[in-house]
């Protein structure tokens, strides 16, 4: 009987000691599903890259004076979309006139980029014209002004921000069908590279982000 009730009392600290594993895998278990402080910041920034995320903190933007879009009184204008492009600013390699011995630089080409909006879905394309495409019904070409409407990026190595208008001979379609501006904001990347090509048959493609808001007068 002794031996027994040994044995009942042996097996009481080997049973606590075993619940205390279980509890510690549990434990581990929510680590893994609700993110330490690690891993959600990882998350946090993953999430601050989103288009959703990039839309939302271009609204606290301070637009340059060179860009603002007209007052437009008594009505005012209304925001018709706002997209978040991620794709490349394409350029080529330009002889310089005069030069000797021939010396080259990089003149833009195009944009390809993929649109997203607001609920990170991807909606359309940006590419040359500029053209900005959601659908076949939904369609706008963009061109500068004269002189251009630009102000510099703060991020290095950036494309400038622009203020672009419809371009002449076309037609809006969808739901671009009344736009009068288009601005480029939040620019990150894009810029050619600070080295010249050193063949004219040298090309380039540069990464770069962007906001595109498209914005209608209000009758």
């Amino acid at each position: 009987m002794k031996r027994n009730r040994f044995g009942k009392f042996f097996l009481i600290p080997a049973f606590l000691s075993a619940a205390l594993i279980s509890c510690e895998r549990d434990e581990n278990s929510l680590t893994n599903v609700v993110p330490n402080e690690g891993t959600h910041s990882v998350a946090l920034s993953e999430n601050s890259n989103s288009a959703a995320a990039q839309i939302a903190a271009s609204e606290g933007l301070v637009i340059p004076a060179a860009i603002e879009l007209p007052a437009n009184l008594p009505n005012g204008n209304t925001r018709v979309a706002t997209f978040f492009a991620i794709g490349v600013q394409k350029y080529k390699a330009q002889l310089i006139a005069g030069s000797n011995p021939a010396a080259y630089q990089w003149v833009f080409v195009a944009p390809q980029a993929d649109l997203y909006d607001a609920t990170n879905a991807k909606v359309g394309t940006h590419s040359a014209g500029p053209t900005w495409q959601l659908s076949a019904l939904d369609s706008i070409y963009g061109q500068q002004y004269s002189p251009p409407k630009t102000a510099p990026s703060e991020e290095p190595g950036s494309i400038d921000w622009l203020l672009l208008k419809p371009k002449t001979g076309t037609i809006p379609t969808g739901i671009f069908a009344d736009v009068a501006y288009i601005q480029r904001i939040a620019t990150k990347g894009g810029k050619a590279p600070t080295i010249p090509p050193t063949s004219a048959t040298k090309t380039i493609e540069v990464k770069y982000k962007a906001v595109y808001r498209f914005t209608k007068i209000n009758p």
